[in-house]
């Protein structure tokens, strides 16, 4: 019986070609995986439902973790993945929400996908739902400023049904002086530091209590030293 790290590195394994961003791929995996597997209510079976959680990959241009855990979980066929890079393939290099199943947000342009987090929550807040927004960024995504307002007013209206993980692998250009979950809590959102390999660590931090403020999960992946983006 394979195990849960041989299942998705079966399923990467079929996506072959000239793909630039592999390891911007694959320093998600472990985060994606603990948030389908373990915290989302979301599934093929409720993907119309308007209570289910979202999931918006922001690092959209290495998606091909999120192909293969999404196979995994039903939402694409794993044959599917096999036509990775193809010609008409619904897989595309940057995930396009109206071809690829489970996909709720085409992404791909760095700095695009908190804001659409957050407009998502308070269009939520505004029906009375509680559903839950989770959005996966890069460290390298920090050099837009479109994620600085989202930041902003996320923590300032307390729009604690949003979630921010971001993948921290030492890629962006500048960085931030005492650290990604730093700039967090100085806009008021609870912020919280793993290992981005632990499974254990990511979802204890996933599934904190709300405190009515919007919650940063700061994912370190520092054993990679082959390089990607953001």
């Amino acid at each position: 019986m394979q195990t849960t790290e041989e299942t998705l590195q079966s399923l990467f394994g079929r996506m072959t070609g000239d793909e630039k961003h592999g390891w911007a791929a694959a320093s998600t995996q472990s985060a994606l995986w603990v948030l389908y597997d373990r915290v989302l209510n979301v599934s093929p079976a409720n993907i119309d439902d308007p209570d289910r959680d979202r999931f918006y990959l922001s690092k959209g241009h290495g998606p091909m973790a999120y192909y293969a855990v999404l196979a995994a979980k039903g939402f694409i066929e794993p044959e599917t993945l096999n036509t990775w890079r193809e010609f008409g393939s619904p897989l595309g290099m940057h995930p396009d929400r109206t071809l690829a199943p489970g996909v709720e947000i085409s992404s791909g342009s760095l700095g695009h996908g908190l804001a659409l987090g957050v407009g998502t929550a308070l269009g939520l807040r505004a029906q009375g739902r509680r559903s839950r927004v989770v959005v996966l960024m890069g460290d390298g995504e920090f050099d837009e400023g479109s994620n600085h307002e989202a930041m902003a007013i996320a923590g300032r209206l307390g729009l604690d049904r949003v979630t921010a993980v971001v993948i921290d692998n030492s890629s962006a250009s500048h960085g931030w002086p005492g650290g990604i979950a730093r700039r967090f809590t100085m806009e008021g959102w609870q912020a919280t530091t793993v290992d981005g390999r632990d499974h254990d660590e990511l979802y204890q931090a996933l599934t904190l209590e709300p405190d009515g403020r919007p919650q940063a999960v700061v994912a370190e992946i520092r054993e990679t030293t082959q390089g990607g983006a953001a």
